[in-house]
């Protein structure tokens, strides 16, 4: 199956920002879709989709503070750019806080603002390729069975076998095949890439 492009959302109330953005966009060979509202914006919304999003801070109905708190809840990794005029100065550094990759003053320098987006997309290709390798770690754990839960725990703490066998009452030969039967389904090279794997999921 083939990866979608990514495509640059613009959601702003203003036709003609939104359709200076969609040209700007296309000049540089970038996918975009505009949205006259958050509202509408959300009504569209797929997580699947990557991209970022280019977002005005006023609006009328549901501001653009709202949506980032709604985005948010739905664990969105769409990096979001706020758009703001000169007023808006204190309500984008409270996006920011609360998670905007950035805020772009209007009017503003299309390079500037271009600058500012190839990274926003370049940050949601590396949070979606975290996000797939966590999934991916949560099913192998979710795979084992409740013994060799426990034995990854102990392997993971630094147990040797034969602590490990002491403690669950087995022998040395039967932690061994476990400890191997483990490491086969969390596709680990050694205790240290298996600890690393599990803290990344833990993230």
């Amino acid at each position: 199956m083939a990866k979608a492009d990514p495509t640059v959302f613009i959601v702003d109330d203003d036709p003609a920002v939104r359709d200076s953005l969609g040209l700007l966009m296309r000049s540089v060979g970038l996918s975009s879709a505009a949205y006259a509202s958050a509202d509408e914006f959300l009504a569209a919304f797929d997580p699947g989709r990557p991209g970022c999003l280019l977002l005005d801070v006023r609006m009328p109905g549901t501001s653009g503070l709202e949506l980032q708190a709604r985005l948010a809840a739905l664990r969105s990794l769409l990096p979001i750019i706020f758009l703001t005029a000169h007023g808006d100065i204190e309500m984008a550094v409270k996006a920011v806080k609360a998670g905007a990759l950035d805020f772009i003053q209007k009017p503003f320098r299309d390079q500037d603002l271009l600058d500012k987006i190839h990274f926003a997309l370049a940050s949601n290709v590396r949070l979606r390729e975290k996000r797939t390798e966590v999934e991916s770690v949560r099913a192998r754990v979710a795979s084992l069975t409740p013994r060799e839960h426990e034995l990854l725990e102990l392997v993971v703490a630094g147990r040797s076998n034969k602590v490990i066998a002491e403690e669950l009452g087995i022998s040395q030969r039967t932690v061994e095949i476990h400890r191997a039967r483990v490491m086969k389904k969390m596709a680990a090279d050694s205790v240290t890439d298996l600890v690393r794997m599990l803290m990344r999921a833990q993230s």
